[in-house]
């Protein structure tokens, strides 16, 4: 059994027009929601034995406030820049490539590749991840290769919104 959560980066700011789409920071929004979700994350089952997340500002800051939540440390956490810009393609591949000994990995990412990647592995529709969106995916596999077109379990579907008694 392999298990996979995709995140969507949470919420970001859009207020300097210099700073390049790589480059930008997640807002006030997003540095309340990232907590809140990462501490969602904390009271389930599921507990990442890695993190590998895309290099873009807003992705890896809500990743990293993921990874301190869940007790995740350096060599559990990976970066890799093409997550943010080759692709869905791209980031099917490494999740095929990821050692069989983890069973359970979370990926941070951006849209619309969280989406089409939910619909992916599910073959249910999604019509959007919300920033900060998370989407739990359970594989009846042994080994991460085999991950393929619909054969995942949507396990659960949170983001922040779904939680409005905390706003």
């Amino acid at each position: 059994m392999k298990e996979l959560i995709l995140v969507r980066h949470a919420k970001s700011s859009w207020d300097d027009p210099d700073w390049t789409d790589f480059d930008r920071p997640l807002n006030q929004r997003g540095l309340a929601d990232a907590p809140f979700m990462a501490q969602l994350a904390s009271t389930w089952e599921f507990k990442p034995q890695i993190i590998i997340s895309s290099t873009a500002n807003r992705a890896l800051t809500t990743s990293k406030i993921f990874a301190e939540a869940l007790g995740i440390t350096g060599d559990c956490f990976f970066e890799d820049y093409n997550i943010y810009e080759k692709g869905p393609k791209y980031i099917i591949s490494t999740i095929k490539d990821i050692e069989n000994k983890f069973d359970k990995v979370m990926l941070f990412g951006h849209n619309p590749d969280i989406t089409s990647l939910a619909s992916y592995f599910t073959g249910q529709y999604f019509d959007n991840v919300p920033t900060c969106g998370m989407i739990h995916v359970k594989f009846d596999i042994d080994s991460w290769a085999t991950v393929e077109d619909k054969n995942g379990e949507l396990v659960r579907f949170e983001f922040p919104k779904k939680h409005p008694e905390r706003r």
